[in-house]
């Protein structure tokens, strides 16, 4: 620390040499990293990136710039939709966060949000993206609009990637996130093994636009049918995804059923079972599992209303666009579509 004429404590500025300690190099090779003088490895001028940034090293900008110049730029553009929900706030910052710090490329990601879940909306929203970008990933629901659409924008040589509900089967360039059947059946295994007694089960989906809801209701099925006899699956709510509609339904559920055990959210709207179950359940009583990690869901963990929540991986997700998106341009229109599954992250009262 140094101190000024009045007294006042400054922090003192990093040095080359602090720079090099922090990095694990020698000054010599943090000249080479500023000035461009001789090649060094992507990996080493990383380092030094990286270490430039954790002290606060005045130059941390001008390295940045030379460790991207000349590599070749990538742009994504996003099409979220529910913008004022912890989820997909996390997702939009995830995404800026991994085109940052992408090795090889420089990446840009664009990030909108329909203000709904109509398809015209997302429409929209991804045909706006596509003349901005070299890719496009999108939300939507599932609906033929949508599948028009992502024709359309592929026929202009931008590949369009599903992420989360695979849309447009068949067209797209590639589904990305959970294997939603799998989702469905690691959501039947905790509600049957957590429930303390055999009973009945609900299920909730957001609606039958969002091809990975069917999924993973089909994957609670057929898990109850082959390893839960004493289990009963009730028939499927829709809840709309809204927090009112889910609390309302779940309330109702418990009065009408005594015997209900255990609860799978699908979707969105867990907000309102949780808050049921806090109502007219002592924790752990119903079984609940829910998808992805929010402020509600976490407390819900620790509180025992929630066994289980299965969450998306977004620093993967993110990631692997960048990879598959890059792949897709240097790839053409030759490659059939595909999907890319993700392994979900499990958390348990005990996990955090």
């Amino acid at each position: 620390m140094e101190k000024s004429q009045k007294g006042i404590v400054l922090a003192k500025r990093a040095t080359i040499t602090d720079l090099a300690e922090a990095a694990g190099v020698s000054v010599a090779t943090v000249d080479r990293v500023l000035n461009g003088r001789a090649k060094v490895r992507e990996e080493t001028a990383r380092r030094v990136l990286e270490a430039a940034r954790e002290i606060g090293f005045h130059a941390a900008g001008l390295i940045g710039h030379r460790l991207m110049a000349g590599q070749p730029e990538l742009t994504i553009g996003y099409v979220l939709h529910k913008e004022s929900q912890a989820f997909y706030q996390a997702f939009r910052d995830e995404a800026i966060h991994q085109a940052e710090v992408a090795s090889g490329r420089r990446v840009r990601a664009l990030v909108d949000f329909a203000p709904s879940q109509a398809p015209t909306d997302f429409v929209d929203r991804m045909e706006a993206m596509a003349d901005r970008v070299d890719a496009v990933a999108a939300t939507s629901v599932t609906d033929l609009e949508v599948t028009d659409c992502v024709e359309r924008i592929q026929a202009q040589g931008v590949p369009c990637f599903a992420l989360l509900n695979d849309f447009a089967q068949g067209v797209r360039r590639s589904y990305v996130g959970l294997n939603n059947m799998k989702i469905g059946r690691i959501a039947a295994h905790m509600t049957t093994t957590a429930a303390r007694r055999p009973g009945k089960l609900a299920v909730f989906v957001g609606g039958y636009r969002w091809h990975g809801h069917d999924l993973r209701e089909t994957g609670f099925r057929s898990y109850a049918r082959e390893y839960a006899p004493g289990f009963q699956v009730l028939d499927t709510l829709v809840n709309l995804e809204t927090r009112q509609l889910t609390y309302e339904a779940t309330l109702d559920l418990l009065e009408r059923h005594p015997t209900l055990t255990g609860i799978y959210c699908a979707g969105g709207g867990m907000e309102g079972c949780i808050a049921a179950l806090r109502e007219k359940r002592a924790p752990g009583e119903v079984a609940l599992v829910v998808n992805e990690v929010t402020p509600e869901s976490r407390q819900a963990l620790v509180d025992r209303y929630i066994a289980l929540v299965i969450a998306t991986p977004l620093p993967r997700l993110c990631a692997d666009l960048i990879d598959l998106s890059a792949q897709a341009l240097k790839d053409g229109s030759g490659t059939l579509p595909g999907q890319h599954f993700l392994r979900p992250d499990l958390y348990l009262p005990e996990s955090l």
